[in-house]
């Protein structure tokens, strides 16, 4: 038999799972102190003796959601060794989360937007944490691929969002069609990031500019048109020249 400590904590853990389980149906907000309880298999007076009220759940929920997903990334960065490596193997992991944790994700996303504050507030601070760790890989990667990455957490920022946009799309489909939605994920964080680097070379969409390579490759292309054109003067030329002395 385990001791006082463990059987609060396991007791603690069915309450969280409990909430996780049914908040995926209809909402945290929406549930009661008694549906949770009744779920975890305690009276409601048990309750608080692991919380102050729902909302402190709520806040534990967001915690143990949060950590599981922050883990899983730290772990595949570590794997990672060069920027698309990084890119690949942080959606590759990402996919898996959501393939494991599919409720831990509706969760996350779907109390963005709810009614209690407390919940919304932490649920911003943890993407928060997300967005300073992905604009700490973006600096070092940058800075060992001697490539210039203007503003990282802007860029972080946009990958994120990507990433949870686009992680929503894939709840709705089969485990076969999230594939593509994987790779759809890698070539958009692929886009932001090369976008970045022109950016920080001064290229703006706004402005009506160029990308440099863009303008390389036009030029070249002026430089061959007008290279064909004299190419055909000097041939006309020389042709009246023969004509002239027939």
């Amino acid at each position: 038999m385990g001791t006082r400590a463990e059987k609060k904590a396991k007791t603690r853990k069915n309450i969280i799972q409990a909430a996780l389980n049914l908040s995926t149906t209809n909402g945290f907000a929406c549930l009661s102190l008694r549906e949770v309880t009744r779920a975890a298999g305690i009276a409601p007076t048990s309750f608080y003796r692991h919380f102050k009220d729902m909302e402190d759940l709520g806040l534990a929920l967001v915690d143990e959601v949060s950590l599981t997903l922050r883990q899983l990334l730290r772990q595949s960065r570590r794997r990672a060794r060069v920027r698309r490596g990084v890119i690949r193997t942080s959606v590759e992991t990402f996919m898996e989360y959501l393939e494991n944790s599919e409720q831990h994700f509706r969760l996350l996303m779907g109390e963005r937007l709810g009614e209690q504050k407390g919940f919304r507030k932490e649920i911003k601070k943890e993407t928060r944490r997300f967005v300073e760790e992905l604009a700490e890989d973006i600096v070092k990667e940058s800075e060992a691929s001697q490539r210039d990455i203007l503003n990282p957490e802007l860029v972080a920022e946009t990958m994120i969002t990507v990433i949870f946009n686009l992680g929503m799309e894939a709840l709705e489909l089969p485990s076969k069609q999230r594939i593509e939605i994987a790779e759809r994920m890698v070539n958009q964080l692929e886009i932001v990031l090369l976008g970045a680097e022109a950016y920080s070379k001064g290229w703006k969409a706004s402005s009506g500019g160029r990308l440099p390579s863009l303008l390389k490759g036009e030029e070249l292309g002026n430089g061959m048109i007008h290279h064909e054109v004299e190419s055909v003067r000097d041939t006309s030329d020389h042709s009246r020249d023969l004509v002239s002395l027939m």
